[in-house]
């Protein structure tokens, strides 16, 4: 009896920060729809560039803010105002620890020392 083996190949653009992507582009990264993403831009969860609709642009973490947005009212049940508050939150949080050359990973520079007897 001989044995299929499916293979699955994706394919992918690596984006940087500066990196732009279309109205389009960010609704089929992120699977929703131009009205959910106009949504998005009603409550300051998206800022887009360019005019109105269709030839709208947005950097490339809007993707990642689009995913998080989705995450919080699927799972938390957060509403997009909510949602808004929480990203812009957790970004001041990440700004702060790069700034404190953290990482989330304990004080930059700070060993810690073993403590004398």
């Amino acid at each position: 009896m001989a044995t299929s083996a499916m293979q699955v190949v994706l394919t992918g653009e690596v984006l940087d920060e500066d990196s732009e992507i279309t109205l389009l582009q960010l609704c089929h990264s992120c699977s929703v729809t131009a009205e959910t993403v106009e949504a998005l831009v009603e409550h300051g969860i998206l800022e887009p560039a360019g005019r109105r609709g269709r030839h709208w642009c947005f950097a490339a973490p809007s993707i990642r803010r689009v995913l998080v947005a989705q995450r919080l009212q699927r799972d938390l049940g957060v509403n997009l105002a909510g949602a808004a508050l929480a990203l812009d939150l957790l970004e001041r949080i990440a700004r702060l620890e790069a700034a404190l050359g953290q990482g989330g990973s304990g004080q930059a520079g700070h060993q810690p020392q073993p403590s004398e007897p």
